[in-house]
């Protein structure tokens, strides 16, 4: 199978970087047309085994690796996207499939038969390494995003911020239900393009004295278990 590769950095910021650098973006990107007002909420469920190796292999910085979630936006549950995000060298890339909610339950319920039949391979995939490997449903993790685009170079960049985490809760369809904030998690940069990043991005994106760096909101919100 063929698929593309992206470069990707990431930048803790602090308050005055994310007012700074959103009037920057506003100046040379277009907003991601999906948001509203600018920004949208993110709701994500992470899966994990018992030996919690996707989040291991975050912490220890293995080079290949990948993580299982399932995500939907602006607690609208009409479109649930399962997604495997994959490492290889410092790059990544993204594979995603469609649920319904009541497949997307049906998974959190662990009834999983009927993944095994799915045209989707990617569920196949789940059902696969939920059955086999004992992957399971681990933690929610809710943020808000501002997302911006640039067409040449396909580029994508979003500010990340207010990121709390369900705990052990997996109650992912449940509007209603608890987060809080995971600990002390920065408000996040991440810049993601193709084969080149335009200079007017990577001028706007410069934040003295911020060095790219490695952050997962999925190992933030693991902080308490």
């Amino acid at each position: 199978m063929d698929f593309q590769y992206r470069h990707e950095w990431k930048h803790a910021l602090n308050t005055a970087d994310l007012l700074v650098l959103r009037s920057r973006l506003r100046a040379v990107m277009e907003s991601d047309p999906h948001a509203v007002g600018g920004k949208y909420e993110i709701r994500s469920l992470y899966f994990d085994n018992p030996a919690d190796k996707a989040l291991r292999e975050k912490v220890d910085g293995v080079n290949m690796r990948e993580k299982f979630r399932i995500r939907l936006y602006n607690r609208d549950p009409s479109v649930i996207h399962l997604e495997k995000k994959s490492k290889r060298n410092g790059l990544g890339t993204k594979f995603s499939a469609n649920l319904t909610a009541e497949e997307a339950q049906r998974i959190l319920d662990g009834d999983l038969d009927w993944m095994l039949g799915s045209e989707r391979p990617l569920v196949q995939e789940l059902y696969c390494k939920m059955r086999y490997q004992g992957m399971r449903p681990k933690t929610i993790v809710d943020y808000t995003r501002e997302p911006f685009i640039f067409r040449p170079g396909n580029v994508r960049v979003t500010l990340d911020y207010d990121i709390r985490t369900g705990l052990d809760s997996t109650d992912f369809l449940n509007p209603d239900a608890i987060t809080i904030p995971a600990g002390d998690a920065p408000i996040l940069l991440e810049v993601k393009w193709d084969e080149f990043l335009p200079s007017i991005i990577r001028d706007a994106v410069s934040v003295p004295d911020r060095r790219v760096g490695s952050f997962s909101k999925y190992a933030q919100c693991r902080i308490y278990g």
